[in-house]
């Protein structure tokens, strides 16, 4: 890839960026204070991380992979339907993980 494309690139996403945080602070108070936007706001963040985990534990080189890392993601599902504090929870998944690795 040329370097002035990479830059015209970053420079045209750093404007995106920017156009949209302007776009986000235009918008009416009275629109930012319905439930039903306050709802929605509140739970994207949430499905953003779920996504990005999503991809982290299935996704390998073009392909679907299941190896340790999906019976770690089992495990911390598991452990926060049952209420487990956050360190139980990454600190089992961790340990699942190298369990099965050492297994396989």
């Amino acid at each position: 890839m040329e370097t002035t494309t990479l830059w015209t690139g970053i420079l045209l996403a750093a404007l995106g960026c920017w156009l949209f945080k302007v776009v986000g602070m235009s918008v009416p108070k009275q629109v930012l204070e319905r439930p039903a936007v306050s709802r929605v706001a509140n739970l994207i963040p949430v499905a953003l991380l779920a996504a990005l985990v999503v991809v982290q534990v299935f996704a390998g080189d073009r392909e679907l992979v299941l190896d340790a890392r999906v019976l770690a993601a089992v495990y911390a599902v598991i452990a926060l339907i049952l209420r487990a504090p956050f360190l139980v929870v990454v600190f089992g998944a961790a340990g699942v993980a190298a369990a099965a690795r050492l297994v396989s």
